[in-house]
């Protein structure tokens, strides 16, 4: 079991084909390509979003309160098979500040903890302080499930690229399109299919950094138009959900 934590502010925008092709053309002379992008090709990302039975965790962030969090199970293979290395997050946002914390696990070991309450095997390493950060992600988790009667209640792909910077590792930029929802089916070993989130040609960037943007893309971002904007994707799923159910 692995643990990775991050700390930034996430800042969001809708570009047109235009826009992404223009500001992407542009990109990498200031950043790389991450570690999933494989000779610059985009990835899939594979999400299930768990929430109480009423959807209290989803209602509650739409208020846009000062805190709330949230907590979901990611894969980035699709359908994921039960020995499958997957990532279960907890994402706070405190201030507009987000900080994410995740375990990496198998399939098969996360389905046993958040259905029957089975605590993952903890494996010692050679650091104690990366242990005892593992122990104390794993404790919230448990509190976390104590606090909420959570279940899988929706599930949302897309295609990624991702960039960090080539003189700041923090700063990071994510394209995502073909955002893809659905309520049912909500498991990561079910294929990747469902309804649409954006129209074609539209792509979500997210800008994520630990203090100020660049100038340099501050720059761009003027030049082209393109201005923040307010988008969760589990918020407009739900939104589009309500708004069928009516």
């Amino acid at each position: 079991m692995a643990i990775s934590t991050f700390k930034r502010k996430e800042i969001k925008f809708i570009l047109d084909e235009e826009q992404f092709q223009t500001l992407n053309s542009v990109l990498t002379e200031h950043m790389n390509y991450d570690e999933y992008c494989v000779d610059g090709k985009e990835y899939g990302i594979y999400n299930v979003y768990y929430d109480t039975p009423d959807n209290y965790l989803i209602r509650e962030s739409l208020e846009k309160p000062y805190y709330k969090e949230k907590i979901r199970l990611r894969s980035y293979a699709s359908p994921a098979a039960e020995n499958d290395s997957v990532y279960l997050e907890i994402k706070k946002k405190i201030g507009g500040i987000v900080t994410k914390r995740r375990i990496s696990l198998t399939l098969g070991q996360a389905d046993a903890f958040l259905t029957k309450g089975e605590l993952p095997e903890v494996r010692k390493g050679k650091s104690a302080a990366k242990d005892y950060i593992q122990s104390q992600v794993l404790n919230e988790l448990v509190v976390f499930m104590k606090n909420y009667p959570i279940e899988p209640k929706q599930y949302i792909s897309y295609q990624r690229s991702a960039y960090f910077g080539k003189d700041d590792s923090s700063f990071r930029l994510t394209f995502d399109r073909a955002i893809t929802q659905r309520r049912f089916d909500v498991s990561l070993d079910k294929p990747n299919y469902g309804t649409q989130l954006l129209p074609p040609g539209q792509y979500l960037m997210e800008v994520k950094i630990g203090a100020s943007m660049p100038m340099w893309l501050s720059e761009q971002l003027a030049e082209l138009g393109i201005y923040k904007t307010s988008f969760s994707k589990y918020g407009r799923a739900f939104r589009t959900f309500v708004t069928q159910t009516r």
